[in-house]
Parts: C-alpha cells; structure tokens; sequence
C-alpha cells in the first residue's frame, strides 16, 4: 500500500472519501450543526505544496488517503461561506482528524438551513404593546395566527408569509377586548385577517435581519419593516427540528386609520400614537406541524 504524500495526491481529488486507511478526516457543518455538503479541503505541507483535496460528502464529511507524518495546513471553502484555516497533524498512521470545522456565512449572518419552516402556534406568540395614560402600558397578544418561512439557497431571496385572526385579540379584559375588535380598531367583522408578506431581506450584522414586508391591518396595507433576530435551531421531543425567531417593529395607529383616542387631562390622550409588535417564533423544519 502507498502511504505518504504522493499517496494522498493521487486520491485526494472531489467526490467520495477514499475506502481504506485515511488520512485527513473533518466534517464541515455550520454553527448550529447543520451539515455543509460540497465543501473543498486544500492539504498543503510544510513546504506550502499542494499534497491533498477533497469534497464534504452531502453529510459534511470530508477525507483523504494517508498522509505522511507531520504537520500540514487545511483550507475548506465553500460557496457563500468565507473560508476556513486549520492546522493538522498527521500522525505515524498517516490520520489527521479536525473534527468539526466551522463555516461561517458570508456577512457574518446566519439563518437555517434552505427550505419551508412552518410556524407553531402552540410554542410562539404575537404580542402588541401600546402606551396608555401616557404612564403604563397595556399588553395583548393573538392567540390564532399561521406562518410560513422559506429560507432559499441564496438567503437573501427567503421569504416570510404570516396570517393572524383579528378576533383573537386578548388583553385580559372583555370589554377592552370587545373595543378593540370593533370598527375603531381591528374591524375584525370585515376584516377578519391581518396579514403580512415580505418582499425581501437585507443582513443587519450578524444574526440579524431586515425583513422588508407589507403588512395588511384593518383593511389597509401599508409597507412595515421587521427587525429579525435568528436564535439558532435544535431538535424537538418528536423527532423533528425547530428554529427559533425574534422580531419586533412599531406601528403607527393612525397609518392604519385607528385614529380613536381620548383626551382624558390636558394634553393626553388615552392611548399612544404607536403599538410596539413583538414576535416570538418556534418554527418546524417542514410543511406540516407535529400533533400535539
């Protein structure tokens, strides 16, 4: 059996991990664990000669034939990831292992792997926050609402899609409650729906995002930006696979026609200009939601 560089040469091209003793061995996964396929490994020696390549299989794993004893640098690339160094070195065997090698995203911003998430209900909530007496606050959340996220190859192109039912308001009081489904403010009779679209997303440094959207409220439909924060993903107790959102953005009553206020002393009003929307989102890697 060859053993030592020109080994490696001959067999460290793209495709599968060569069968037998090896040489180099890593996967290439991102910071969440997530498995990053087709990634390249360049092996140079000491000398700064090319002695090895590889290709990440679609698990993220990556090998070489045997290498000779000594130290070698690792270079990974992949598309839409800045590139990684490592030092190894190979033992008497011919091994190196580097374990896991993270890639991180270009622009330093992260989302989940490519693909349809799909809202949960049940582990997330929509909440609003308006200013009352100009001294407190009042708190409400909806307690029905729907949710798609496409994350796409390029992320940039991802997408986000979202349905609330106006009539599920609940700030802890009927009557408020009842106020608030009437004409003055959600019209929840003839507009049953509050929905909001996105039309595209810009990275905000890293983990974070601009969504650009409209958000359809009380029949209007006005354009409302998301500020997004992605808090990482990891399995769930039925076997699937979540990731985790948290987005905010403030609204302003009157630009969607909720113009009904009272001036209770001079000067203020019962209710602030602006609602503050807070979003905390479980999302399941797939069309379809785990039973309860």
């Amino acid at each position: 059996m060859q053993i030592g560089a020109e080994a490696a040469e001959a067999a460290g091209t793209t495709g599968s991990a060569p069968s037998g003793p090896r040489g180099l061995h890593a996967r290439v996964c991102t910071r969440d664990g997530w498995a990053v396929p087709h990634a390249v490994a360049t092996v140079t020696d000491a000398a700064g000669r090319q002695v090895a390549r590889a290709e990440a299989d679609d698990d993220g794993t990556l090998a070489t034939a045997p290498l000779a004893p000594g130290p070698y640098t690792v270079v990974v690339t992949a598309a839409g990831y800045l590139p990684a160094a490592r030092t190894a070195l190979a033992t008497g065997s011919g091994a190196a292992e580097l374990g896991a090698l993270v890639l991180t995203r270009q622009g330093g911003v992260q989302l989940p792997p490519p693909g349809t998430w799909t809202v949960d209900p049940a582990h997330s909530a929509v909440a609003a926050t308006a200013q009352h007496l100009g001294l407190s606050s009042v708190h409400g959340r909806f307690a029905e609402f729907t949710g798609r996220i496409v994350i796409a190859p390029r992320v940039e192109e991802s997408t986000v899609a979202a349905e609330i039912r106006a009539a599920s308001i609940d700030t802890g009081n009927p009557t408020r409650d009842a106020h608030l489904r009437s004409a003055d403010f959600l019209d929840a009779d003839r507009h049953p729906v509050v929905g909001y679209a996105s039309s595209g997303l810009t990275p905000a440094g890293p983990d974070r995002w601009t969504v650009h959207g409209q958000l359809t409220l009380a029949g209007v439909t006005r354009q409302v930006d998301l500020d997004l924060a992605y808090l990482g993903t990891g399995p769930d107790p039925w076997g699937g696979v979540r990731a985790a959102f948290r987005a905010t953005t403030e609204l302003r009553r009157e630009d969607f026609a909720m113009n009904w206020n009272q001036v209770v002393r001079a000067g203020v009003a019962a209710l602030g200009a602006t609602l503050r929307v807070e979003l905390d989102i479980q999302a399941v890697q797939g069309e379809a939601l785990p039973p309860e």
